[in-house]
């Protein structure tokens, strides 16, 4: 199991920070969302900037962590361009980076009011050819495309990212929809969500995690590492009960435990105060 933490928010120099304290403290991973204008978002600690450039501060202010937002709309951004920039970082982190991506939330009014497509289907086609292309663009040879959405007429990017065969993709998956299991097990990790009935989502149980790990288990053919994420809020000053809530998710497959405080009472104190007390580490 390893261990990630998301942090909520931040100016760029603080994120920068916690994210050298996350390392000291022993944390496996950092995170960061990554949005364009969250509305209702008012408390000035959780103020949103471009992901890219903070994970460019954070890559520099750490050398062991995994790096990565939680997680990336990829049907609003222009494919070759992502692939330049993710493999900027990771050079610059020295092979660190981790795309997780999936749909993204229609709270964020860099959908709807700039434009950008919002229904479920066209979100998903797009984020199917932008993982294509980026895969593509990734190997360093030629390259062409030609999907529903993107067009890309042949070109070599140079130079490929650190990681090979490229940088790991992450995908939410939604339990148990077919389509929606098969994209992720594609790529090289997932992001469980779980769809009710009434087709709302709902918690993810460590019976679910089971579940889906037996699905990757019997449907995945690829040989390479696949991860399983799931995030949650553990007591850093009881290990016992951190242990409780995370046991049976481990014993169920989980592979990277994200913790993450999204409605921290007091900023970002307790969330540096969190990051410090380091990983619910199960022994």
């Amino acid at each position: 199991m390893q261990y990630g933490f998301v942090i909520p928010g931040g100016d760029v120099h603080t994120i920068a920070d916690l994210a050298h304290e996350a390392e000291v403290a022993g944390w496996d991973g950092v995170f960061i969302p990554d949005c364009i204008c969250i509305e209702g978002l008012e408390d000035p600690a959780f103020l949103g900037f471009d992901p890219w450039v903070v994970l460019s501060a954070m890559a520099m202010r750490t050398e062991r962590v995994k790096l990565g937002t939680m997680l990336t709309a990829i049907s609003r951004r222009r494919p070759w361009k992502l692939a330049r920039e993710l493999t900027t970082l990771d050079h610059l982190s020295r092979g660190r980076m981790i795309l997780s991506v999936g749909l993204g939330a229609l709270d964020d009014a860099g959908f709807g009011k700039v434009g950008e497509a919002t229904d479920r289907k066209t979100r998903a086609e797009l984020m199917d050819e932008a993982l294509d292309i980026l895969a593509g663009l990734w190997s360093g040879k030629p390259f062409s495309y030609e999907g529903q959405h993107y067009k890309i007429g042949e070109m070599t990017f140079l130079p490929t990212p650190v990681q090979t065969p490229r940088i790991p993709v992450w995908v939410v998956g939604a339990w148990s929809a077919e389509k929606s299991m098969q994209r992720a097990l594609r790529w090289d990790g997932l992001l469980p969500t779980k769809r009710g009935e009434n087709g709302s989502f709902g918690g993810v149980t460590p019976d679910d995690i089971r579940a889906m790990k037996s699905y990757i288990d019997t449907h995945r053919t690829a040989t390479t590492p696949f991860d399983i994420i799931w995030e949650g809020e553990t007591p850093g000053d009881n290990p016992d009960q951190a242990a409780s809530v995370i046991g049976p998710f481990e014993e169920a497959g989980l592979t990277w435990w994200m913790e993450t405080m999204w409605n921290s009472p007091d900023g970002l104190e307790s969330v540096r105060k969190r990051i410090n007390q380091g990983p619910p580490h199960l022994d």
